[in-house]
Parts: structure tokens; C-alpha cells; sequence
């Protein structure tokens, strides 16, 4: 096997400053960064307008620092893949029940909740990353995911 893309030290950066934004936001505003959680509650009612403001903020955020990188460093972004508008909406789709089943996503549970030892997070990052394992080696090895690519 070959490691592609080898890049342990922009890993630790990105790592080091996913970690501290999650804490500045636990520690300054007592929330979880937890994106499905936040993207979520922007369709709900808001019992103050400054709730409202840093979760608009916090997500403005998300889509301006993606399109920087995208813009500046493209080799640093996902390959693309060639799948169909309706697999790609299905997807989501799959993945958003995933989350709301869940009570949170990959940022809230593997990077919060861990953080604060939960063993709800613990449960959940060892379900949806086990999830993830078999459904790439069933997709790679059985239905032969490389052809999207």
C-alpha cells in the first residue's frame, strides 16, 4: 500500500486549530462545535438575536474558509467525484438522517464529545467510523468504487 499525500505536518496544524476553535467556542460561548447542530438550529427560532448571529458567523465562517482553500490550495481539497446529481442529493441525504439519528456528527461527537470523554460520543465515533470502514472496503473491493474516480 501506498501512502499518497503524506502531509503530517499541515495535519497537526489543521488538527491544532480544529482543537482550539472547538475550545475558544466551548469556553467563550459555552457550545459545542458540532456542525450538524449548528447548520441545523439556523432553521429554528432563536431565543436571542446574538445566538442567532455567532452560529450565522460560525457557518459564514465554514464556506468562506472551504472556498479559500479551494481557491489558494486546490490540491489540498477531495478528489472529485463522477456520481450522479440524484446519488450525490441521496448521500446527503443518508447522511443527514445519520446525524440527526446520532444526536450530532463527526465534529460534535469525534472531536467534541471525545474531548470531554462521552461515552455517547465514544459509541457514536466507533459506529459511524466503523460504518465508514466497511462500507469503503465493500465499495473499493466489491463494486469497484475506482471507476468514479
Amino acid at each position: 500500500m501506498i501512502i499518497e499525500n503524506f502531509t503530517p505536518w499541515l495535519s497537526l496544524i489543521g488538527g491544532l486549530t480544529i482543537g482550539i476553535s472547538a475550545a475558544a467556542l466551548l469556553f467563550f460561548n459555552g457550545k459545542i462545535a458540532g456542525i450538524s447542530g449548528i447548520s441545523k438550529s439556523l432553521l429554528a427560532e432563536f431565543e436571542t438575536a446574538a445566538e442567532k448571529h455567532w452560529r450565522q458567523a460560525f457557518t459564514i465562517g465554514l464556506i468562506i474558509g472551504g472556498a479559500i482553500t479551494v481557491y489558494f490550495a486546490p490540491e489540498m481539497t477531495a478528489k472529485t467525484l463522477n456520481l450522479p446529481l440524484l446519488q450525490m442529493i441521496g448521500g446527503g441525504l443518508i447522511v443527514g438522517f445519520g446525524t440527526a439519528m446520532g444526536n450530532g456528527c463527526t465534529s460534535g461527537h469525534g472531536v467534541c464529545g471525545l474531548a470531554r470523554r462521552s461515552r455517547r460520543s465514544l459509541a457514536s465515533v466507533l459506529t459511524f467510523m466503523g460504518s465508514g470502514f466497511v462500507t469503503m472496503y465493500l465499495m473499493t473491493h466489491l463494486f469497484s468504487l475506482e471507476r468514479f474516480y
